[in-house]
């Protein structure tokens, strides 16, 4: 992969249109000549068909260029999972504009930083969050509902793969979150390779209760637009609105964080509803413990499917029903490269850890405005993802820690998230996060935060002595921390590094 300035502007030429390939929006134009009456979305009580979404984002687009946006100008937007936002996303597309996504909990100053980046020309955004733009100070037009788009007749641009679509910022270790961008191609090949994963299951009906400001709500957007399967949207994530969702419209596809499959299958025990239709609910995002797998069978009666994605490609590998090895994080999608290198850049040996590279058709292109980062992360045409893992001999790719995680103690690598795994099967325990602190004597100690389930108790020797059965007693935590509820970033994975700045508070 060549890099390059990702800020430029990127407008299909004349001599490309021709030989144009297929983007998301050539999907929906073929839906809604196909089925134009059936639904393409859900959301509460409100529908849209394939037809009225096609024209709709058609004539938006065209509202957009009449406000004098030019292709390769950045829209924000900022909203809960709607109908409208969907609209939105593809009209942007369509007018050849570059959607800036702003997690819809971030705070003013978190938001001023990706405005300042992006230099957006206009937002949409729910009006709830109107006020957050404001104290970020945005100095554009700022829309909250859908404009009249009865009159509008501007010419659309020729849109290709290659065409700037997204950016999106990451909530990754860096200091300042970086912003991915991705093309129109990419999110194309997001919808292909996704639907990979359940083609042989039949029709779908997918329930996104993912945010569709994170890159895992926009892939299951891209599915849905690629196979042309309706989709029912949540606009946040409550446990009983989804379960009631798969109930009512009897969905067979789900996916999620782990934090928010353990709160499904809490609900469920709590109160059952009928799920019998579910046939792949997939969790990627952080590590999905065995434990967590195990109740989530017995209380759904299917498989949960652990994936591996990240903002810059999303999915690179995935368990396929009916082929899955529990524990991993399956094998290479189809068109997607993987390799585990050493140090020194050479592929390892079968079983042995290093670092995981991706290629895909779907990896973003760089990072905006952020050349540096870009050559860093993939300047040889293989993200470096800064995740260990292993591959077995039948390709299934095993997660082994993140390389800045890792806890080294008298020599000894540990994961933390196998002392994690140690500790879920307490009965006690709901959540745990753990970390490396400074020891003078063995490099690092492992200490662990941990919160305990409604009407259980355990303390802190119980919960050493516990670990120290399932797992080396070097690895076991010497420290326990007990809180309320475990600190998560905006797309809610826990921050590590949040828990050692309360640890480095305390001291």
């Amino acid at each position: 992969m060549t890099v390059m300035d990702v800020s430029r502007k990127s407008v299909a030429s004349p001599v490309d249109r021709a030989s144009v390939s297929k983007t998301l929006c050539d999907c929906l134009r073929r839906h809604a000549e196909q089925k134009p009456n059936q639904a393409a979305l859900y959301c509460g009580d409100a529908a849209i068909s394939w037809r009225t979404l096609d024209e709709t984002s058609t004539r938006l687009a065209r509202w957009f260029l009449d406000q004098g946006l030019q292709p390769g100008d950045r829209v924000a937007v900022c909203s809960l999972n709607s109908i409208e936002l969907v609209q939105v996303y593809l009209g942007l597309f369509k007018a050849g504009l570059i959607a800036v996504t702003i997690n819809t909990r971030l705070k003013p100053d978190e938001v001023r930083y990706m405005l300042d980046h992006a230099q957006p020309r206009m937002a949409f955004c729910e009006p709830s969050l109107a006020p957050v733009l404001e104290r970020a100070g945005a100095e554009f037009p700022v829309f909250s509902s859908l404009p009249d788009l009865a009159t509008m007749t501007t010419a659309l641009p020729a849109v290709g793969p290659d065409d700037l679509a997204l950016i999106i910022y990451t909530s990754g270790t860096t200091a300042t979150p970086k912003g991915v961008v991705h093309t129109a191609g990419s999110l194309f090949h997001k919808g292909v390779k996704g639907a990979g994963i359940s083609r042989h299951l039949g029709d779908q009906i997918r329930l996104c209760v993912l945010p569709m400001m994170h890159v895992s709500g926009l892939w299951f957007l891209a599915m849905a637009l690629y196979e042309g399967s309706p989709m029912v949207l949540l606009p946040k994530f409550e446990p009983a609105a989804a379960l009631d969702a798969i109930e009512r419209f009897g969905c067979t596809t789900a996916g999620g964080l782990p934090t928010m499959i353990l709160s499904l299958v809490e609900e469920q025990a709590r109160t059952p509803r009928q799920v019998a239709t579910l046939r792949s609910v997939l969790a990627g995002g952080d590590v999905v413990s065995p434990t967590l797998q195990d109740r989530f069978a017995e209380l759904f009666g299917t498989e949960l499917l652990e994936i591996y994605a990240m903002t810059e490609v999303c999915g690179m590998s995935a368990n396929i029903p009916g082929a899955s090895r529990r524990g991993s994080m399956g094998a290479a999608l189809e068109g997607v490269d993987v390799r585990v290198v050493d140090l020194d850049g050479r592929d390892v040996a079968q079983g042995e850890i290093g670092e995981i590279l991706v290629r895909s058709s779907a990896l973003c292109i760089g990072y905006w405005n952020d050349l540096q980062a870009t050559r860093a992360a993939m300047g040889n045409g293989w993200l470096h993802t800064g995740d260990l893992g292993a591959r077995d001999g039948d390709g299934f790719i095993w997660f082994k820690g993140r390389k800045k995680e890792v806890i080294i103690r008298a020599g000894s690598n540990i994961s933390p998230q196998e002392v994690e795994e140690a500790l879920y099967k307490h009965p006690a325990v709901l959540e745990a996060g753990v970390i490396g602190v400074p020891d003078p004597v063995t490099i690092e100690r492992v200490a662990a935060f941990v919160v305990l389930r409604e009407g259980h108790a355990a303390n802190a020797d119980d919960l050493c002595a516990f670990a120290r059965r399932h797992i080396a007693d070097y690895k076991a935590p010497e420290d326990i921390h007990f809180l309320k509820e475990l600190p998560k970033n905006p797309v809610g994975k826990v921050q590590r590094r949040a828990l050692k700045e309360m640890l480095a508070v305390k001291a």
